[in-house]
């Protein structure tokens, strides 16, 4: 069964929409092969949790994990530096199992 991945970051109070780490790194990630297994990756700002949500959906979580040691990490590393002190970590970071998959 499919699983979701899901990393939340505390948003900006002052509502500032830039996403700078995110979307250094995802430039940096994009253009490559189509991630194996990868269902569907989303990101954006859930203003009333006060969070910005990055929620993949992946066929397995092997799957999921490979993408995100052998690609996302060397990324962020990059964008960030190797001690990661370029921003905060994650507030909440999780894998589950779903129950149900529609895959349009």
């Amino acid at each position: 069964m499919a699983v979701v991945f899901i990393q939340e970051f505390t948003a900006d109070p002052s509502g500032d929409r830039e996403t700078g780490n995110y979307d250094a790194v995802a430039e940096k990630v994009r253009g490559g092969p189509s991630p194996d297994g990868l269902i569907v990756h989303t990101a954006g700002y859930d203003e009333d949790a006060g969070v910005f949500r990055i929620v993949d959906v992946w066929r397995t979580r092997e799957q999921g994990q490979a993408f995100l040691d052998g690609v996302v990490m060397p990324a962020v590393r990059e964008v960030m530096g190797d001690d990661l002190s370029g921003g905060e970590p994650p507030s909440r970071e999780a894998w589950y199992e779903l129950h149900d998959v529609i895959e349009g």
